[in-house]
């Protein structure tokens, strides 16, 4: 499965009035979105597998900035950290003491979480409905064009402070529920943010050439 990779942006708050909330997921969508060139947020997520068993909660914090950079920090239960660069998708898994690295690819521009930062992307890439009120969510559906999809649907759900909740079942039958909260929108995120050099003596996993081919998430 694709980490739930893939993803998001000086503070500026997110809450809108409510009569002007609008009324469907995808207008809630867009709202969010309009003008993002960065953001941040925390995140708790948990799966569940295809017989119903729940894995325990993980949480950490993520960053996304346009055109195709990303940070996804897991903090606990225990610690991992993915990083696309714009050129490679490093790994670093500490206890393990080991990092994987490979072309950052088509694959990341797929991510569901991609299309907060360039709406352009969602009908091009996604085929997208309504899905109706949920949970006191509007949730919006996308389902991916590509060939092979890494997952069969993904939906996004909105209160009218934006993006809180998204879940999206994989070819396996696995459900990823992922819960967001203290949003920022475009926070000067420092070029360290999306950079990784591994740490001295952990082991390497990938052979990444200089001259590789590479598809970043946006053109």
């Amino acid at each position: 499965m694709m980490p739930a990779l893939i993803l998001l942006l000086l503070f500026s708050p997110l809450l809108v009035n409510a009569a002007d909330t609008p009324a469907d997921a995808r207008q809630r969508m867009q709202a969010f979105a309009n003008n993002l060139q960065s953001v941040s947020a925390d995140f708790k997520q948990v799966v569940t597998t295809a017989n119903g068993k729940a894995t325990d909660e993980t949480g950490g914090t993520l960053a996304l900035s346009a055109p195709n950079r990303f940070r996804w920090d897991t903090k606990t239960p225990f610690e991992q950290l993915i990083v696309a660069d714009g050129a490679k998708v490093w790994i670093y898994d500490p206890d393990l003491e080991q990092v994987s690295v490979r072309n950052q690819s088509s694959e990341e521009a797929h991510s569901p979480l991609s299309v907060l930062t360039d709406l352009g992307r969602m009908d091009r890439e996604f085929t997208t409905s309504e899905s109706g009120e949920r949970g006191g969510l509007r949730w919006l559906k996308l389902v991916s064009k590509a060939r092979e999809p890494d997952f069969q649907y993904a939906e996004l759900g909105f209160d009218a402070q934006g993006l809180a909740r998204m879940h999206f079942m994989d070819q396996l039958g696995n459900d990823t529920e992922i819960r967001f909260s203290n949003w920022q929108r475009n926070p000067s995120l420092p070029a360290s943010t999306f950079a990784f050099e591994p740490p001295a003596g952990v082991d390497v996993i990938g052979d990444v050439k200089p001259d590789a081919d590479v598809f970043p998430i946006r053109n």
